[in-house]
């Protein structure tokens, strides 16, 4: 049996499903495949964020943001991502 290589959280931590439902709503549509179709990709991409298979990449995000005119945060906040500072890659020097 496959695993996925993350847990889905409790009520409190990160749930895509909160998010992919708030858009169902918003967007008035009553399907995954509307919602994939919306966004330009294939309903396995939100079957497989649903079933904890895979995240939401950046590039989603960013999609979903276009589609709805909802900022980032709002968007994080309903899959339930809390964090509120983005640490790039810090470089070290070479000696």
């Amino acid at each position: 049996m496959k695993t996925s290589y993350f847990k889905p959280r409790t009520k409190k931590g990160y749930n895509p499903n909160r998010l992919l439902d708030a858009l169902l709503v918003r967007q008035n549509m009553k399907t995954d495949a509307e919602l994939a179709r919306a966004l330009k990709i294939n309903p396995s991409v939100i079957s497989k964020i649903r079933h904890a298979k895979t995240r939401i990449s950046a590039s989603l995000l960013l999609d979903m943001h276009d589609m709805t005119d909802m900022s980032i945060r709002e968007l994080r906040n309903l899959m339930g991502d809390t964090k509120n500072k983005y640490f790039p890659f810090r470089q070290t020097k070479l000696s």
